[in-house]
């Protein structure tokens, strides 16, 4: 009988030790490390590693590389984040927290691909195949050529791939499965590792695509070791909370395509349902007439999308004036904070401040400073911007207005919404196109943009002192 061993393994790297670390020698991450068992075998065990491929070498340039096929899924926005459809062959990993939606948008796909005369096996180690079909009325789903397993044996799974041969297949989720040869327990670093392995090795050779849902830790990352999400050829991350309707997906590794494209889906009764006009969206229920409220576009990929960037600024009444961010980065509203304060005269040392990026987006480009800095401006002086105004621009520490790229796409986006006045960085306005009806308000600093919409301004200020 093979004797047990115990072994630490961590869950970020994958880094072996026979003994515990509280910090991971290998990725130096804390309280990464997890005890599991190892079956020591025996010598007369047969090796079950698997041969190569008896592939041979050949010349780079003799390599036949022919069109990439990109096979529509029937959802415009998850086509548009993979960058033109699902790769053949190609191994999918998605992750999000629970409950986000995981697991009915995969469903929804299946169902547009078998429509589709695509065989597709939807593999579930959480749900049964009565709780699968009750998703899929629910969803109003195509039922009569959609294959379901209720299986989270690897040998087992394998074995019908290789009977079936299906197109697509849908494993959910991944650390679900287990190799029953293994001692360690499922989810755990070993199992996770050889189960994604065995799942890659088949969508390679047969050419069939591999969606993997994957679990999620509290720190927001794909739960397992990170060599998961190296292995696979997308990652995707699903975003989005209990509280609000709308989510995001994101692919932060695409070896078929850009990494820079959004989805955004909306959760309804009926499933996922895809936002093609995300801007409109954005801007539904934006306040009018409120100070604070500044309009800016943003470049999702090449999607332009107008965001609603609100401040609110009050009197404060502790020893340190409180500073609360949603949606855009800490640091990066502290910097601006001070260059207002410096640069353009307003007092801001006595204020608290909160920022919001309405709708739930998160703004991870500096050319939302600008708008930033006077959406701080307006609710500092309680004057509200114009209903058609949008700013567009980042701002430098010595106070000056930058130009950012994809100028025409912003612009051209703002005059579709009706957003006809612009507040653009000076240097950016002989090499733009100007389309009829948009006036563009061209300023060198972030003082000229306050005394240009009549807010408080570095003079104004001296004045008052």
């Amino acid at each position: 009988m093979a004797k047990a061993k115990s072994l630490f393994v961590c869950t970020s790297c994958g880094y072996e030790s026979s003994r515990w670390y509280g910090k991971c020698p290998g990725c130096e991450q804390w309280n990464t490390m997890e005890e599991t068992v190892r079956e020591q075998e025996a010598a007369a065990k047969p090796n079950k590693q698997r041969g190569g491929t008896g592939a041979k070498a050949q010349l780079l340039s003799e390599v036949e590389t022919g069109e990439q096929n990109y096979v529509h899924t029937g959802i415009d926005e998850f086509d548009r984040v993979l960058g033109g459809g699902i790769v053949e062959g190609s191994l999918l990993l998605i992750g999000g927290e629970p409950g986000v939606g995981k697991s009915t948008l995969l469903l929804q796909i299946c169902s547009h691909l078998s429509e589709n005369g695509k065989r597709v096996l939807y593999v579930s180690g959480e749900e049964s195949a009565r709780q699968i079909k009750m998703r899929a009325v629910r969803l109003q789903a195509s039922q009569k050529s959609l294959l379901v397993l209720a299986e989270n044996a690897m040998d087992a799974i394998e074995a019908k791939l290789n009977e079936i041969q299906p197109d697509y297949v849908v494993i959910d989720s991944i650390q679900t499965v287990y190799r029953p040869e293994m001692a360690s327990a499922p989810g755990s670093v070993s199992q996770v590792r050889e189960c994604a392995s065995q799942l890659m090795r088949f969508a390679k050779t047969s050419g069939c695509a591999v969606m993997l849902v994957g679990h999620v830790t509290k720190e927001g990352a794909i739960a397992g070791p990170r060599i998961l999400e190296h292995m696979v050829d997308v990652v995707l991350y699903f975003e989005g909370d209990y509280q609000r309707e709308y989510r995001l997906l994101r692919a932060v590794k695409n070896r078929f395509g850009s990494v820079n494209e959004l989805g955004v889906f909306e959760m309804t009764g009926k499933g996922m349902l895809p936002v093609e006009h995300a801007s409109e969206t954005m801007l539904s229920q934006r306040a009018r007439g409120a100070s604070g409220s500044v309009v800016f576009c943003a470049m999702e990929g090449s999607r332009p999308m107008l965001m609603d960037i609100q401040a609110l600024v009050s009197q404060s009444f502790y020893n340190s004036p409180r500073r609360t961010v949603n949606g855009a980065d800490y640091g990066r509203i502290a910097l601006l904070l001070a260059v207002l304060e410096k640069r353009a005269g307003l007092r801001l040392y006595n204020q608290d401040v909160f920022v919001n990026v309405a709708g739930g987006m998160t703004l991870n480009e500096p050319a939302a400073d600008l708008a930033l800095c006077l959406a701080v401006a307006s609710s500092l002086s309680d004057r509200p911007m114009p209903p058609d105004l949008a700013a567009i621009g980042e701002v430098g520490l010595a106070g000056e207005v930058r130009v950012v790229p994809q100028m025409d796409r912003r612009i051209n986006e703002c005059r579709r919404l009706g957003f006809t006045q612009i507040i653009c960085p000076k240097e950016r306005a002989g090499k733009t196109a100007v389309p009829p009806g948009v006036a563009l308000h061209t300023v060198e600093t972030i003082s000229q943009a306050i005394a240009l919409l009549n807010l408080k301004s570095f003079k104004s200020m001296k004045e008052e002192s």
